[in-house]
C-alpha cells in the first residue's frame, strides 16, 4: 500500500532534482523546466497532505501554484525569445542585458 510517506519520498527526490538543475545548468531553457519540476514536487506534496488529512486547502494551492508556472512559462519563454533573436544564446551567463 502507498502511504503518504511515500509521496513526501518522492516529491522530496523531484524537489532535489530540480534544485541540482537550477543550480548547475547554464541553459535559460533547462533551468525553467527544473523550475516546473520543483513546483510540481511541491504540488504532489500539496495533494499528498490534502488527501492524507482530508482537508481541500493544499488543493486550493496547488491551482495557485499552477497559476504561477504558467504564467512563469508565458514571460520566461517571451523573454527567451528575445534574448534570443537580440544575441543568438540563450546561456544564462551571456544574459547581462540588464546592466547598464
Amino acid at each position: 500500500m502507498i502511504t503518504v510517506y511515500h509521496y513526501m519520498a518522492v516529491s522530496a527526490i523531484l524537489f532535489s532534482l530540480g534544485t541540482f538543475g537550477v543550480l548547475t545548468r547554464k541553459n535559460a531553457i533547462v533551468i525553467f523546466m527544473c523550475i516546473e519540476l520543483m513546483l510540481n514536487s511541491v504540488n504532489l506534496t500539496f495533494i499528498a497532505l490534502s488527501r492524507h488529512l482530508g482537508s481541500m486547502d493544499g488543493q486550493v494551492f496547488v491551482f495557485f501554484i499552477m497559476t504561477v508556472a504558467a504564467a512563469e512559462a508565458a514571460v520566461g519563454l517571451a523573454l527567451m525569445i528575445s534574448f534570443y533573436r537580440n544575441r543568438e544564446s540563450i546561456d544564462v551567463e551571456d544574459m547581462n542585458l540588464l546592466k547598464w
